[in-house]
């Protein structure tokens, strides 16, 4: 983080939207990664955790997040680890809950990421350590569901997504069946369960 950033997260991915069809040349011009959100036709585009920490979002979510750690009276690490798991949680039940799965991830999916990533970052501040690497996973991600830096964090938000669009598939099979469950019975199914109690 040597030099001070100039650029916003917005900024980078209007850009990207903006720059045309060739996504790969995007991608490695941008420092973005992209999935292809086939239900609405749409490119969602997100920053890898590096790209993230070279925009002038980061550092806002960072001081952001340490606020939500410090909130807590348990240790940092522990502090930080509830959030991400409550965080989560919060998601994948909205996403259960949402009219349009593939609307809601596309409006969701990065702030998701980036606050996930700068809670890793803002742990290592307060404890006086590097900035995470991708090399070894902090503390904090243990018994976080997802690889958080693999691929630059592509394989967290492709993982995230699809999980995201599971909770609201899962969400409606669980609806059809209670509806299914609560249909109510026929006057024919009624008699016909009287005429056979008669018959006993």
């Amino acid at each position: 983080m040597s030099a001070t950033p100039t650029i916003s997260l917005s900024e980078l991915l209007a850009g990207a939207d903006a720059a045309g069809h060739d996504h790969a040349a995007t991608e490695k011009n941008s420092g973005l990664q992209h999935i292809h959100n086939h239900a609405t036709g749409s490119i969602v585009w997100f920053p890898t955790w590096k790209k993230f920490r070279e925009t002038t979002d980061w550092s806002e979510a960072v001081d952001g997040v340490a606020e939500d750690i410090k909130a807590g009276s348990a240790p940092v690490e522990e502090s930080a680890a509830k959030i991400l798991a409550d965080d989560l949680d919060a998601l994948l039940k909205r996403a259960a809950a949402s009219s349009d799965a593939a609307t809601f991830v596309q409006e969701n999916l990065v702030h998701h990421l980036t606050r996930t990533w700068a809670l890793g970052d803002a742990v290592a501040k307060a404890t006086g350590k590097d900035l995470p690497a991708g090399g070894s996973t902090p503390s904090i991600y243990a018994d976080y569901p997802y690889d958080v830096y693999a691929q630059d964090g592509g394989a967290f938000a492709t993982t995230l997504w699809n999980d995201i669009l599971d909770a609201r598939r899962n969400q409606a099979l669980a609806d059809e069946a209670a509806r299914k469950a609560l249909k109510p019975v026929s006057r024919k199914a009624l008699k016909n369960a009287a005429r056979k109690a008669a018959r006993r």
